[in-house]
């Protein structure tokens, strides 16, 4: 406990800054305090609120006077071989907090003698916070959670980011061991250089600097293992595959890491496969897990890109569904919001064109589960790709009717959709739709009288349900208002959802016809809409079925007969 005397010093600190504002000695004297508090009254906990605080007041310093970041003075300084005592003074508190298990000074330290352009972590630190990546490794070691599930596209330096987590456990848990658990033993090797690079490269990590009392004290890099300070029952990092026979060999205490159980496509598009990978999973590398020395459960990390909503990470949510001590963490190419992309990271990184270009080069469904973190269950999908029928011109003369189906959004994350359809024999061709999840109405309406009026739309019908009246007569108002005349009508849907979709899956098929790939972008309203008609499936749980049943009620209203007549404009009289 911080004495009385340490806190009233420190408030006076607080009274000289209001005063003063910040110069180096409160700078110097803040920096005091913390060691004190740490090392002198062993409080660590106000002492690494001292040591945020210290560095807050340097950056606001360096602010100030540069006009710019601790990390942007570094950088220059790096850049122009030139030394700042600022820089040092900023890195004490950062190491006092990185030796006390802050992840996030933990991961700057460590890299603390690296050129800037060659860092893992400040480069990405931005990114990383704002998705809740470093706030939650930080939840795991404060013991907010037990499980933390991470996924995120191919790339951005998921491993690395736990061999560096994997290192600052090793040296906060000294008399614990950690598993690290993956598909291939190519990975786990890897894996193993890394954290062992990390802990024994002096020249390049600062380790030893944060953990002065130890060292790696026996290695076996054939068994993937290595061992810090003293002897224990089992060394402090280990390594093993899926399929390694591990019984009695390695034990997890502290934390069970788990990276990417899936290797590639084919695994995931085989049940049989991902049903013995969950097996695996539980029967095996859980099965790893003991206490750890102050008595707790080990805990549990899994990075992965998703492939399958029936992988390890979707398992895992699934059956821990509400639990608040189940972390999920999922980061997509680019911010729903903004659309920028979440890993342009200051040093290289992937930018929004780049995921732009990636959609163009693969199909939807994969595109969604490895850059939008959104898997889905392929085997059990009612719209395949390779099912449905598709056109790059449409059939020579007039179609018998131009027609639209439109199913209202309601709340949260349900879409707005209205395709229009032209008629020629059998068969119905898509030409243009509406497909978003906007909550403007008026943009709504607008979009949806736009579309109508644009292709001259003769008949449309609208689900009466959760407001679709309401929604029809609104744009029928504005319909009419460009001069155009659609018979609006609309009607109540009592069947179940589910049923229904399954039940018209076989004449949408049949009788549907969509636009060639090569004539629609993924990202606009036509390509949102293939892309959640083609997800859909009947084995997966909660999903965005509005596209599918917009279609499933078009395929009944074909199937009575329920036509209109076309209709004319005609010229007023008045």
């Amino acid at each position: 406990m911080a004495s009385q005397s340490l806190i009233s010093t420190v408030n006076g600190y607080e009274n000289y800054i209001k005063r003063n504002g910040i110069d180096e000695q409160v700078i110097d004297a803040y920096i005091e305090a913390t060691k004190v508090a740490v090392n002198g009254e062993n409080d660590i906990m106000y002492g690494s609120k001292l040591a945020d605080r210290s560095k807050g007041i340097i950056e606001r310093f360096c602010k100030e006077r540069t006009g710019g970041t601790i990390w942007d003075l570094e950088k220059y300084a790096f850049a122009n071989k030139t030394y700042y005592d600022l820089i040092d003074k900023y890195y004490q508190p950062v190491l006092i907090r990185a030796q006390n298990q802050q992840v996030d000074d933990y991961f700057q330290y460590l890299e603390r003698k690296r050129e800037p352009r060659e860092r893992f972590y400040m480069p990405r630190k931005k990114c990383f916070e704002k998705m809740g990546l470093i706030q939650a490794l930080q939840g795991m070691i404060d013991d907010e959670y037990d499980i933390l599930c991470i996924s995120g596209i191919p790339g951005f330096g998921k491993t690395t980011t736990e061999k560096f987590f994997n290192s600052g456990v090793i040296g906060w848990f000294p008399a614990d061991f950690t598993l690290f658990y993956s598909h291939s033993g190519d990975i786990t090797r890897m894996y193993y250089d890394g954290v062992y690079d990390i802990v024994t490269n002096n020249d390049e990590y600062t380790w030893n600097e944060i953990f002065p009392g130890l060292s790696v004290t026996s290695t076996n890099a054939k068994m993937e293992q290595f061992n810090v300070g003293k002897y224990k029952p089992f060394p402090s990092m280990q390594c093993t595959s899926v399929g390694s026979k591990n019984a009695g060999k390695v034990r997890a205490s502290k934390f069970l890491l788990v990276d990417d159980m899936i290797g590639g496509i084919e695994e995931a598009l085989n049940p049989t496969i991902l049903d013995k990978l969950w097996s695996k999973y539980t029967v095996d590398a859980r099965q790893r897990k003991i206490q750890d020395t102050s008595g707790k459960a080990c805990k549990e990390i899994h990075i992965a890109t998703r492939w399958s909503v029936q992988d390890v990470i979707g398992r895992i949510q699934n059956k821990y569904a509400g639990n608040p001590r189940v972390k999920i963490i999922a980061m997509p190419d680019v911010d729903p919001i903004t659309g920028e992309s979440n890993f342009d990271f200051e040093f290289g990184g992937f930018t929004k064109e780049f995921f732009a270009d990636q959609q163009l080069l693969m199909d939807e469904i994969s595109y969604k589960c490895l850059y939008k973190q959104e898997p889905v269950e392929r085997e059990g999908l009612l719209f395949p790709d390779d099912k449905i029928r598709r056109y790059l011109n449409l059939p020579h003369g007039e179609p018998e009717i131009v027609t639209g189906q439109c199913d209202t959004k309601g709340k949260g994350t349900d879409y707005f959709v209205l395709p229009v359809l032209q008629k020629y024999g059998d068969d119905y061709y898509c030409v243009d739709c509406v497909c978003d999840n906007t909550a403007d109405y008026e943009k709504q309406y607008e979009n949806a009288a736009n579309v109508i009026v644009n292709n001259e739309v003769q008949e449309c019908e609208f689900e009466r349900n959760a407001g679709g009246d309401r929604v029809a007569m609104e744009v029928n108002k504005r319909v009419e208002s460009k001069g155009w005349i659609c018979n609006i009508t609309d009607i109540p849907t009592e069947t179940n959802k589910e049923a229904r979709i399954f039940q018209c899956s076989s004449w949408i098929l049949q009788h549907v016809i969509f636009k060639d790939p090569s004539q629609y972008k993924p990202n606009e309203p036509y390509g949102v809409m293939m892309a959640l008609l083609k997800q859909y499936s009947v084995s997966g749980k909660k999903q965005l079925d509005d596209v599918p049943d917009v279609f499933s009620n078009f395929a009944l209203r074909m199937q009575k007969g329920n036509r209109a007549r076309k209709a004319v404009i005609m010229s007023s009289p008045i």
